[in-house]
């Protein structure tokens, strides 16, 4: 299953900057494999390492426009095409996804897709 990205109007120009369209955000679960995409940030895992998920938002906009954003306090990874509402997802085991190497592992990412009560049913589901 895909889900896509939901573009708020004010956020298209600033993640169009940093590489970020709606053809380079998305979110696939198949396979057993959670792959979140956006722009030149790439999240990946089992399924198995999802340890849960909760909807979350509003967000503040300074904080989530333009790249993929990395939170000061938990590590976390943002995925934010919008400040509206979005799918924290938590992992047993930390994922790399802001640089290449891997070695900055996150607890969690939060993505602003278009549909978060299908994707966490999926996530929920194994699907």
């Amino acid at each position: 299953m895909t889900f896509d990205f939901d573009f708020d109007q004010l956020y298209r120009p600033v993640a169009l900057a940093f590489g970020v369209t709606p053809g380079r955000a998305r979110v696939d679960v198949e396979d057993g494999r959670l792959v979140a995409r956006f722009g030149f940030w790439t999240v990946a895992t089992d399924l198995a390492n999802v340890a849960g998920t909760e909807i979350s938002g509003p967000y503040r906009t300074l904080t989530t426009i333009g790249p993929a954003h990395l939170s000061l306090v938990d590590r976390g990874l943002t995925f934010a095409t919008n400040p509206r509402q979005g799918l924290c997802i938590r992992f047993h085991e930390p994922v790399g996804g802001l640089e290449p190497t891997g070695l900055l592992r996150h607890p969690g990412l939060t993505v602003t897709v278009a549909d978060v009560e299908g994707l966490a049913a999926a996530l929920a589901g194994g699907a």
